[in-house]
């Protein structure tokens, strides 16, 4: 592969930038495959009655069968994508991964789906199950708790007939198209999120 000419990024041409570039617009092209391998490695033994992956199938399907637009089935889909990658924060993990594709309110139903999530079961591990209420006031509380209501909390049913993730793919591949980026304003290798981190007990269910 050509490489750019420099060792640190003060010295770089306009040239190098450009190849630079190049090669983000490829990757950015394979990023959904790659979410989706993701994915897939997430369909092993969880503790739970289904895996991750079928509880990520289940969320997307009763969200896609309540009639919810498909950026959000997505978000069903991918809620729990921070489990492979970020354990310890896994919701922030998700909502960072799909934040250039998605809404700024499917976003913050993302990023504290797990604190919203509590409310089922923080009492049993030590924690405050009430500990979502100082959002009580936001504009996405109530999304929020209805997302982990209707799509998080009751989807670990074995007998629940969800699609395979072969219906979703289409979805997918729309959703985290380059073309729904905003336009470049950051380097071509990225930078750190500089938002500010929300707290988030780790959550091991959702």
């Amino acid at each position: 592969m050509k490489t750019v000419s420099f060792t640190q990024m003060s010295d770089g041409t306009a040239e190098d930038y450009a190849l630079l570039s190049e090669i983000e617009a490829a990757e950015l092209a394979r990023f959904p495959d790659r979410v989706l391998s993701w994915l897939r490695s997430m369909d092993v033994p969880s503790g739970y009655q289904v895996t991750r992956l079928e509880h990520c199938l289940q969320s997307a399907t009763r969200a896609h069968r309540a009639g919810e637009d498909e950026e959000t089935v997505v978000c069903a889909l991918l809620h729990d994508i921070g489990d492979i990658i970020a354990p310890a924060n896994h919701s922030e993990a998700a909502a960072a991964l799909l934040r250039p594709y998605i809404s700024e309110r499917n976003y913050w139903i993302v990023r504290h789906h797990g604190l919203f999530q509590g409310v089922y079961y923080f009492q049993h591990i030590g924690g405050d199950p009430d500990a979502r209420e100082e959002y009580r006031d936001h504009p996405h509380y109530q999304a929020t708790a209805d997302f982990c209501a209707r799509y998080d909390q009751n989807c670990f049913d074995p007998d629940y007939d969800w699609e395979p993730l072969e219906f979703f793919e289409p979805m997918v591949a729309r959703v985290l198209s380059p073309a729904r980026l905003p336009a470049p304003t950051d380097p071509p290798t990225g930078h750190p999120d500089s938002s500010p981190a929300g707290a988030e007990l780790v959550n091991p269910t959702a």
